[in-house]
């Protein structure tokens, strides 16, 4: 390999842009794991909720719902993670 594979970008907008895309994947996935937490603590909150005005001996509805909420949290997750849009700004 030559030096100048391993050399950074000599023009200066090349690393700039270099950063914004690194900043733009840690915001991204940043979001995404904020996002998935979100849903499931939905899911949970509902699910005692339900089971305290229900009064069930056991947490039925909390188990359920918070098990949709993974679910659907993980789909929501890999659907953003995997759609590539048409064109990026």
């Amino acid at each position: 390999m030559t030096d100048q594979e391993h050399r950074p970008p000599s023009n200066p907008k090349d690393s700039k842009d270099h950063k914004k895309s690194h900043t733009r994947d840690y915001m991204k996935y940043s979001g995404m794991a904020f996002q998935m937490g979100i849903i499931i603590f939905i899911g949970s909150f509902a699910g005692q909720k339900l089971d305290a005005h229900f009064q069930t001996s056991k947490p039925y509805f909390t188990v359920f719902l918070a098990l949709i909420a993974v679910i659907l949290a993980l789909y929501v997750s890999l659907k953003d993670l995997f759609y590539k849009p048409d064109k990026e700004d």
